[in-house]
């Protein structure tokens, strides 16, 4: 029997509650793990409250929080390749199963070991974040001296699109609230506070004929201000918000294999690519971090940290 925080009804965060459930067995692709770390996600929520019954919505109750972890490998199923039992790795969950949990199952295809070096808080945050930004950048593939806004950049995704972008010298603005700003002029970027006037007038500013690439991490209606500024509309890409489709851009398109989980680990241990973990969570706060995330007011990368 192991921990989980999950749900029995779709609803808002009084429906989470704790509850044991038995270690599930792996079926022939999956791995079963001990989980040490688990990223805390908006996605998260979204699931929860029944927002992408797409998703989720044909499983059974209850479903477990959270679908990044790192952890080490209790179970292999038998048609599993490159992972072994007491190998430690990051992947993605089975939806529903969980990652706020002191067990759960991920998909081998999806699943990478860690280096040594690397330790689980940060190797939890690379199946989200970490591939989402590899994932956009490889999408836009925009040569050197390039010039990159990124809408919404305090977050864990956008402060890994920065660096990554940085890395691959790019010349990078974002914008976020006053709040976000150290974490985001520590990538490198220039900074424009959205709460402290007309926006697009002041990115317009810096760049007059607007930007190379525009990658969206907020949506909404900060998309819909900031899409004009994308040299082509082909050139504005959003990782979360669809609609972006309606403006000439396109949603990320997601990959969720072995080798971005090994490129993303590969740049953590380079020291190429910081993933912002601002505060670690033990399983039982990890409502709270999943209520920062969900009030939008986190800043950087949250993580549980189980301390199995």
């Amino acid at each position: 029997m192991s921990t989980a925080l999950g749900y029995r009804t779709f609803g808002s965060a009084d429906v989470q509650e704790f509850f044991d459930r038995p270690d599930p067995a792996p079926g022939p692709a999956e791995v079963l793990i001990r989980v040490m770390a688990a990223g805390v996600n908006p996605i998260d929520h979204l699931l929860r409250s029944g927002h992408v019954r797409e998703l989720n919505g044909h499983l059974p109750f209850p479903q477990v929080l959270g679908i990044e972890a790192a952890g080490t490998v209790l179970a292999v199923g038998d048609e599993v390749a490159g992972l072994a039992v007491g190998d430690r790795v990051t992947g993605f969950a089975l939806t529903g199963a969980g990652t706020y949990a002191e067990t759960t199952l991920l998909l081998a295809e999806s699943t990478a070991r860690i280096p040594d070096a690397l330790p689980e808080t940060w190797a939890a945050t690379i199946p989200v974040a970490g591939t989402t930004a590899l994932d956009v950048l490889d999408q836009l593939a925009l040569p050197a001296g390039a010039s990159l806004l990124v809408n919404g950049i305090g977050g864990g995704v956008g402060t890994a699109v920065a660096q990554m972008a940085r890395d691959r010298g790019l010349v990078v603005v974002g914008t976020g609230s006053a709040a976000k700003r150290d974490s985001a002029t520590a990538t490198g970027a220039a900074f424009v506070d959205y709460t402290a006037g007309d926006v697009v007038a002041r990115l317009r500013a810096l760049a007059p004929d607007g930007f190379d690439a525009v990658v969206d991490t907020a949506g909404g209606d900060s998309l819909r201000a900031v899409a004009p500024l994308a040299a082509r509309p082909d050139a504005l890409v959003s990782v979360g918000d669809g609609s972006v489709t309606e403006l000439g851009g396109a949603p990320v398109h997601r990959r969720l294999d072995r080798s971005g989980l090994e490129r993303v680990a590969a740049l953590m241990v380079a020291g190429r690519l910081d993933p912002n973990v601002t505060a670690t969570y033990p399983l039982a706060r990890a409502g709270e971090a999943l209520a920062l995330v969900e009030s939008r007011h986190a800043a950087g990368k949250l993580v549980i940290d189980t301390g199995l």
